[in-house]
């Protein structure tokens, strides 16, 4: 009789709590199911791109205010031809360019970043480079059609001067160790699933051989096209549009061809490329590489993004 007045008062004080923790679960479900179902979806196009770049170049998208992003670029040597080939395991024998790099989103609108690169051989080595990118317009669904951003870079090289005053890596002036890139990019968003770019973009060198020109004007071209939510395919060409007979007779267009995946914190990319240097004053400039020939390389970047708040 004892043991059933205690299972009775027992039952009496439990249940009228657990009857508030489910009333109270129920509440919160109902309350995050209202607020998705209010939630209102963006008039802006998002993930354009999923990242801050697309193969070589720049891409539309901007780090968020706050977050800072390391980056670690590189790249192998030839696949195939001349040097390339089983010999040095095509190309994962030889490094072509290394990138180390820090950039952070001072708004949602305006990013920096500053990074040292190895460089991709004569005449511009130990090269450290910085850029400024702002989005101008966003792509508005009914309002404006197409995503603008103002992208302005520098590179400077601080490799040793060499004695001879016939090579440009003679730099008689500190000013001939700069060179210096402005473009706009232009993308729009179609879908879910696909995206395209237009780059114009102009190049400026302080310093170059009699055989080259100090400033080179390209544009340049792109698209993404999603897998799944996390997998992306990317194409990228930038075309020099003023080079003049009997200059430049050396240089290639840019040409890349990627895969980039999303996970935690971190995108990754791994790509073929005929240029083997980074930057716009790199790549633009100096790929004398033809595909055609075997002179391409496997590529990867990948980049840690970090929150201030965040574990």
């Amino acid at each position: 009789m004892k043991k059933s007045k205690l299972l009775l008062l027992t039952s009496l004080f439990i249940i009228p709590f657990m009857g508030y923790s489910q009333e109270e679960t129920t509440e919160e479900s109902t309350e995050e199911t209202t607020e998705e179902v209010v939630e209102e979806e963006s008039p802006f196009a998002e993930s354009t791109y999923e990242g801050t770049r697309i193969i070589n170049g720049h891409s539309i998208e901007n780090l968020r205010k706050g977050v800072l992003e390391f980056r670690v670029e590189h790249r192998f040597g030839d696949i195939a031809g001349s040097f390339g080939g089983a010999q040095t395991l095509f190309g994962l024998d030889n490094s072509s360019d290394i990138r180390i790099a820090f950039e952070y989103g001072v708004t949602d609108h305006f990013m920096i970043g500053l990074g040292r690169c190895k460089g991709n051989g004569n005449p511009y080595n130990a090269l450290i480079d910085g850029f400024g990118k702002y989005k101008i317009l966003r792509q508005e669904k009914d309002k404006m059609p197409f995503t603008l951003s103002a992208l302005g870079t520098m590179s400077y090289t601080y490799k040793k001067a060499s004695e001879d005053i016939a090579l440009v890596q003679h730099y008689p002036k500190q000013a001939h160790r700069m060179a210096y890139s402005a473009q706009l990019n232009i993308a729009r968003k179609f879908g879910e699933r696909f995206s395209a770019s237009l780059m114009p973009t102009f190049v400026h060198r302080n310093y170059v051989l009699n055989t080259d020109q100090n400033s080179i004007f390209a544009m340049g071209g792109a698209f993404r096209l999603g897998v799944t939510s996390k997998v992306s395919l990317l194409v990228e060409y930038y075309h020099c549009l003023n080079e003049e007979s009997g200059l430049r007779l050396d240089n290639k267009n840019s040409l890349g061809f990627a895969v980039e995946w999303i996970t935690f914190g971190h995108n990754f990319t791994i790509y073929l490329t005929n240029s083997s240097g980074f930057g716009e004053t790199q790549f633009i400039t100096n790929t004398t590489e033809d595909w055609l020939k075997g002179q391409f390389r496997l590529g990867f970047c990948i980049g840690r993004k970090f929150e201030r708040g965040s574990h």
